[in-house]
């Protein structure tokens, strides 16, 4: 367990991808298609970095490699404001739908282009759709061939894609040799409910997040968490053919999401995933 701590920071991250990149929509907008839809990642970002400068926090922001080449200036922008840039991998495709050496090349071309754009050591790591599970914990071993120092991938929760639910809550560093930053649950009881990340802290009442953000910190854990670009972009396309649930889960409370994330901003203190490891006493920094 952390010690407790009255200047405790939480996390904040961003998983840097855009709006037709996600897990949802993976089944009707193919990667070849990717090029040809609406870029809308850039103006996203922008809105992220306005909040983040106006309420004067830093972040970590987890890229995909795809979207750090095809548009090279969103890191570099993102890097100028001193936010952490880390590595969400290449083509943002689950890990357990690739083979080891696929990964090991995702994760290295990843690294070796974003630490090129922005001047920064890349040291964290952030599977897609929370990918390392109980079946493809072999990851971890390939992270640290590649030179990561830290992974936020693992969520304490049960999930019809996704999800460890009995792996632990704190930062701690794996037998591999990584530090490993889980995502914040709400414990009730015995149960973890899934709360501070994406569509359920849109879905859910901002009381509810502060609580469990209050509650981690009171047990003395740092919270972690997690927001995309395209959630906070009620304009953005509506896809047919993926049924109403999928609909639902992408789409649920797109329009007020960038007020609850200023209210979380503004009753919590945040800071980069390597500068909160940092204070754990742990020399993550090449």
């Amino acid at each position: 367990m952390i010690a407790k701590n009255k200047e405790l920071l939480n996390i904040i991250t961003v998983d840097v991808e855009d709006w037709y990149q996600v897990e949802n929509y993976a089944s009707v907008i193919p990667r070849h298609d990717w090029s040809n839809m609406e870029f809308r990642v850039e103006r996203n970002i922008d809105l992220i970095l306005e909040i983040f400068e106006l309420e004067k926090i830093k972040a970590t922001f987890f890229i995909l490699g795809w979207i750090a080449e095809k548009f090279p200036n969103i890191v570099k922008k993102i890097a100028n404001q001193e936010h952490e840039i880390a590595s969400h991998g290449w083509s943002h495709k689950p890990i357990w739908d690739i083979e080891k050496e696929e990964f090991g090349n995702e994760i290295k071309q990843s690294r070796l282009l974003l630490s090129d754009l922005s001047g920064q050591s890349v040291l964290g790591y952030r599977a897609p759709t929370f990918s390392i599970t109980e079946k493809t914990l072999w990851a971890f071993e390939v992270l640290v061939e590649e030179g990561y120092k830290y992974d936020s991938s693992i969520f304490p929760v049960h999930h019809d894609r996704y999800g460890i639910p009995n792996a632990s809550l704190d930062i701690h560093k794996r037998n591999e040799g990584i530090w490993e930053i889980p995502l914040t649950v709400l414990e009730i009881g015995p149960f973890h409910l899934p709360i501070c990340c994406g569509g359920y802290m849109r879905l859910y009442p901002l009381l509810l997040t502060q609580y469990a953000i209050t509650k981690a910190n009171k047990r003395g854990r740092p919270a972690v968490i997690l927001v995309h670009p395209w959630e906070f972009d009620p304009q953005q396309p509506r896809i047919k053919g993926i049924g109403l649930f999928k609909q639902f889960r992408h789409h649920v409370g797109i329009k007020n999401n960038k007020s609850k994330l200023e209210n979380l901003i503004n009753k919590n203190k945040f800071a980069p995933a390597k500068e909160v490891i940092s204070l754990l006493g742990a020399k993550i920094s090449e």
